[in-house]
């Protein structure tokens, strides 16, 4: 948890004014812009600057990257002027120490088992579904599972219905959604992003 009493909530995939109005309304951590190409998410650098400059400074805003080269992303995250940096790859920890900047969060996304945050020089771990965007779940109801130790962020197949269950499962910090507060692939619902804040951020309250 966030804070010992909420969950950390990041809402990814924001494309509209609207969008990034209504997460950070309804009390959003974080909101994430995909600046990876080839995704339904994907928007350029300069209109990430344009929703970004509408966060206020409390919420992190974050660039998502997919198995881009180094220099890419720091020029996105430039031209961008996110605060974050996520990453989805095979990049190695001297990736991460390259990255590292003042003032800059960066995130790692791994669909593997990690037994802590940080192992990489990452200020956040994400665990991810093995499909990230698609909507299908990482097994977080395994017998199997164990979560890693420090900030870390559940992943993949999340929504309004499942994201108490998985948080009060898993025990995990945080929680990230794209697909998952969507009412067409690509095309967020307010409705559902509301909704999906309101049920994590009230994971840990028992008295319902």
């Amino acid at each position: 948890m966030s804070d010992g009493k909420s969950v950390f909530v990041k809402i990814c995939g924001l494309k509209t004014p609207e969008d990034v109005d209504v997460a950070v309304e309804a009390g959003a951590h974080a909101v994430g812009f995909v600046l990876a190409p080839n995704s339904p998410r994907t928007i350029d650098a300069a209109w990430a600057r344009e929703l970004a400059a509408r966060v206020p400074d409390g919420v992190l805003t974050v660039g998502v990257f997919r198995k881009q080269p180094l220099e890419e992303v720091r020029r996105l995250t430039e031209e961008s002027g996110v605060r974050g940096v996520q990453l989805h790859g095979d990049e190695g920890p001297e990736y991460y120490e390259a990255l590292r900047a003042p003032g800059l969060t960066l995130l790692r996304a791994t669909a593997e088992h990690v037994a802590r945050c940080g192992e990489y020089g990452e200020d956040l771990l994400l665990i991810d579904a093995p499909d990230p965007g698609s909507g299908k779940p990482w097994n977080w109801g395994s017998a199997e599972f164990t979560a890693p130790e420090g900030r870390w962020l559940l992943a993949g197949g999340l929504g309004p219905g499942n994201v108490r269950e998985a948080v009060r499962a898993t025990g995990a910090w945080g929680v990230d959604v794209s697909s998952g507060v969507e009412r067409e692939r690509g095309v967020k619902s307010p409705e559902l992003i509301r909704a999906f804040i309101d049920a994590a951020t009230h994971s840990y309250d028992y008295s319902e």
